[in-house]
């Protein structure tokens, strides 16, 4: 489970309560993705359903006859950025290698199209001999940074045992599944380094408790005292410290819930996982 960043709860109505979300499974099974019903709405409608009136028809009658310029990615972008609520951004078409679809991202988000964009397709496709998530594979793929990238120096550091193996980890303080991952997960994960950056996301009372931390003269006790014991910070939280930095860094690598994690292979992992899955994975990253 992950508790979403304010804003960021897609498929939640304007003023609606955050939703908790399920993790995404570590494995390749079919999995339904997090739903962009709200966020396509306008195009889901545009594509299947008749517009109504004469200022709508002549919209899409516009749309319809606008000359075909860059290709057909670049008329897929033009005629869904045009049909989706004001503001949304298509980051990228590409072709796929299957029924001549097309592969739209929006954000973290994968649907996919036809050239005529007639219809939308949300979903994950699988590959019928081996039964792997293609989809998912490709959001791994795109999701995925250069973890040598990271500031290590705005992190605290946790060492497990030897501490060999490197994880990074963006958790809110007010997280709840943040916590919960700290107790069951994280702090038992054997001969590991983690670097724990703190992303404050869910409340203004969360970037308070972030500077206390950081100016904590100890601030891995003081982040624990907090996150495994419930016993708050008593720094000021007036010092220098990266707190901004990491919510604009967070922003740009579109971390939008906690926990996330971040593998040795740049591979992203959201959600509070099992102890099992994690070291599964991060066996997998040190291959």
């Amino acid at each position: 489970m992950a508790h979403r960043a304010a804003g960021t709860d897609r498929g939640r109505p304007p003023g609606a309560p955050q939703r908790d979300r399920p993790a995404r499974p570590l494995n390749r099974k079919p999995f339904l993705m997090p739903n962009l019903r709200h966020l396509l709405a306008a195009a889901v409608l545009a594509c299947a359903v008749p517009f109504a009136g004469h200022a709508q028809d002549a919209a899409r009658d516009a749309a319809k006859d606008a000359p075909r310029i860059g290709g057909p990615e670049a008329n897929i972008k033009r005629i869904l950025e045009s049909r989706m609520r004001p503001g949304t951004v298509v980051d990228a078409v590409t072709r796929t290698p299957f029924f001549g679809l097309f592969e739209v991202r929006v954000g973290s988000e994968i649907v996919y199209t036809d050239e005529k964009v007639t219809y939308l397709f949300h979903g994950s496709v699988l590959d019928g001999k081996t039964m792997d998530n293609l989809t998912q594979e490709r959001i791994d793929k795109l999701s995925a940074i250069r973890f040598d990238d990271l500031p290590v120096a705005s992190a605290i550091k946790l060492v497990n045992g030897s501490g060999k193996r490197k994880v990074a980890y963006f958790a809110d303080p007010n997280c709840g599944y943040c916590k919960k991952f700290e107790r069951e997960t994280l702090n038992r994960l054997p001969d590991a380094t983690i670097y724990i950056y703190l992303y404050p996301i869910l409340s203004p009372d969360s970037v308070v408790k972030s500077k206390a931390v950081w100016c904590s003269q100890d601030k891995l006790k003081a982040w624990n005292d907090w996150m495994l014991k419930g016993q708050p910070p008593s720094a000021q939280g007036t010092c220098d410290n990266p707190i901004e930095a990491l919510q604009a860094l967070g922003k740009r690598m579109r971390v939008n819930a906690t926990p996330t994690i971040f593998l040795a292979n740049g591979r992203r992992v959201p959600g509070a996982i099992s102890l099992a899955q994690l070291e599964a994975a991060v066996a997998e990253a040190g291959k």
